[in-house]
C-alpha cells in the first residue's frame, strides 16, 4: 500500500508561498493589504511625477512630443489623456502578468500590451475626436515607443503589485502631460494669440484701428514661438525654473 507523503512545516510554508504568488494577479500582495490604499508612499506615486521626479524635466524622457504637438492646446491634452490611458492599463496589465512573463520574452510582451492599447486609443480618438486625431497624425502611433511608457513598464510594473502600478502609470503620465500642457498653453497664446482656437489677446485687424484688445496697442504675435526650436527652449524655461525651486535636482 503506497505511503502517504506528509510535507515538512517549511515546505508547507514554501508551497502556500508559491500558491500566494500565482494567485496574486488582480489581488493586492500582503504588504499593500496592509496599507491604506491613499496611504503617504500611494500619494507619493502620483504626486512626485509633478515635480520632483517629473519625466520630461528630471528624467528628460519623451522631448519629442514637447517639440512635436504642442503647437496648440487642445492636441496637447488629448496627446496627455491618451498617454495616460496607455499607461495606467498597460501598467496594470503588465503588473497582473508579470509572474507568468518569462524573462526572455518580457519587452515582446510588453510592446504587444502597448501595441493593442494605442491602437484602441486611436480608434476612439477617430471615432470621437476626428479632427483632432488628423493634427495628432503618427503621434499616437508613436505613445509604442514612448520611453516613459516602457521605462515605467520595466522599472515599476514587473515589480510591484497591480494597484501600486495603476497610480505609478497615472502619476507619470500626469507629470508628462502637465509639461506638455505648460509649454502648448505659451506656444498656442504668444504664438497666435488664440487657445483652443478662441483669440484671447484680442481681434487684429488690417489696421491698429480695426484691431482690439493687445493688438490695439500694437502688439505683434511671436511666430518664432510656433516653431519647433521654441518648444525646447520653453521646457529648458521650466528646467531652469524647477531647479531654482529645488536645488536638490542640480546635477553635480
Amino acid at each position: 500500500m503506497a505511503q502517504e507523503i506528509k510535507n515538512t512545516p517549511e515546505q508547507s510554508a514554501e508551497v502556500s508561498k508559491e500558491e500566494k504568488k500565482k494567485a496574486m494577479v488582480l489581488f493586492l500582495s500582503d504588504s499593500e493589504e496592509k496599507e491604506h490604499f491613499l496611504s503617504k508612499a500611494n500619494r507619493k506615486l502620483l504626486t512626485d511625477p509633478l515635480d520632483d521626479d517629473n519625466p520630461i524635466t528630471v528624467q528628460v524622457l519623451g522631448i519629442c512630443s514637447a517639440l512635436a504637438i504642442t503647437v496648440q492646446l487642445e492636441p496637447a491634452i488629448v496627446m496627455a489623456i491618451a498617454v495616460m490611458a496607455v499607461m495606467a492599463f498597460s501598467n496594470m496589465i503588465i503588473s497582473s502578468l508579470r509572474n507568468m512573463i518569462p524573462n526572455r520574452i518580457r519587452i515582446i510582451v510588453q510592446l504587444v500590451v502597448v501595441a493593442s492599447l494605442v491602437a484602441l486609443v486611436d480608434q476612439v480618438l477617430r471615432a470621437y475626436a476626428y479632427d483632432v486625431s488628423k493634427q495628432l497624425s503618427v503621434f499616437i502611433g508613436l505613445i509604442i515607443t514612448n520611453c516613459i511608457v516602457m521605462g515605467r513598464l520595466e522599472a515599476f510594473a514587473l515589480g510591484n503589485g497591480v494597484y501600486k502600478s495603476f497610480l505609478d502609470g497615472i502619476g507619470n503620465a500626469a507629470g508628462y502631460g502637465l509639461i506638455l500642457i505648460i509649454v502648448a498653453f505659451f506656444r498656442e497664446l504668444l504664438g497666435a494669440g488664440k487657445l483652443f482656437g478662441y483669440e484671447v489677446l484680442g481681434h487684429k485687424g488690417a489696421t491698429l484701428a480695426e484691431s482690439t484688445g493687445l493688438y490695439a496697442l500694437g502688439y505683434e504675435n511671436n511666430g518664432l514661438m510656433l516653431l519647433s526650436p521654441m518648444a525646447l527652449i520653453v521646457v529648458g524655461i521650466i528646467i531652469w525654473v524647477q531647479r531654482s525651486r529645488n536645488r536638490k535636482l542640480i546635477e553635480a
